[in-house]
């Protein structure tokens, strides 16, 4: 109970910590490490696919981060890139879950390998970092860990059955995980999107853009960087008595009458 809380100027100071992003080649993965970046750390950015987006982030942020491919469902690769980043930068201080699967198909039509891609990816990856990553944190004293979820997980969406059921998954996984790790200095909560806009997002679904803003009380869609600076705050010391917790970042719209 002697604990005395950090100076409020230092609460977003990452300049002495290391940061997993997995899936930070683009999109909200991206936003998320140039924000970590930004706020003075060291980053390592995970890709699976596209290296010349990875790389233009690691160019983005300089000479403290670092690009690494992994197939997140290979235990081997997923190893090999945590290996690479206590082998550059000797810890890690905190991982952003982010990497994830998104595919559409209407639950008849759906195929049996599609659902489990997803769950592979969405969970299982999810998993396989938290399980990897954590054992470092405990042999270094303790850590943050941020589960990019979906407010797909907290209500359902039509084509999204497997979606949604993963990110439902993800969410209780993060309550589960913050039980055990807990003891052990680590924290683990989720952050639980709302619709964040990419390029083209309103030419090619201009009727669920309308739809988002008609019901959204913050009248916008999001931004990577919204996500960004949620994963700040609970990666940083003035989250520090939370774990557990799921932080919606949607502009209101899950607090919008259904009727």
């Amino acid at each position: 109970m002697t604990e005395i809380a950090p100076p409020v100027a230092r609460l977003l100071d990452f300049r002495d910590r290391v940061v997993l992003v997995t899936g930070a080649s683009g999109g909200i993965g991206a936003g998320v490490a140039r924000r970590f970046g930004e706020a003075g750390a060291a980053v390592v950015v995970h890709y699976r696919s596209d290296r010349a987006g990875a790389e233009r982030v690691v160019a983005g942020i300089g000479a403290r981060a670092l690009a690494v491919h992994a197939d997140l469902t290979v235990d081997a690769e997923l190893e090999a890139m945590v290996d690479a980043a206590m082998a550059r930068f000797g810890r890690i201080d905190a991982l952003i879950n982010n990497a994830a699967r998104q595919t559409h198909a209407p639950l008849l039509e759906m195929p049996t390998a599609e659902f489990d891609a997803m769950m592979a990816a969405n969970l299982g990856g999810a998993f396989r970092c938290t399980q990897a990553v954590a054992r470092r944190m405990r042999a270094q004293g303790g850590g943050a860990i941020v589960n990019i979820a979906s407010i797909s997980g907290l209500e359902p969406a039509f084509t999204h059955a497997h979606y949604c059921t993963s990110k439902a998954g993800l969410l209780m996984f993060t309550r589960a995980a913050a039980l055990e790790l807990g003891p052990l200095g680590i924290r683990v909560n989720a952050v639980a999107p709302g619709l964040i806009w990419r390029e083209g997002l309103d030419q090619a679904w201009p009727e669920g853009v309308a739809r988002w803003l008609a019901h959204a009380p913050l009248g916008r869609v999001g931004r990577d960087d919204d996500v960004a600076d949620a994963c700040l705050f609970l990666c940083s010391p003035a989250a520090r008595f939370v774990t557990g917790a799921v932080l919606t970042v949607d502009g209101g719209v899950t607090a919008h009458p259904s009727y």
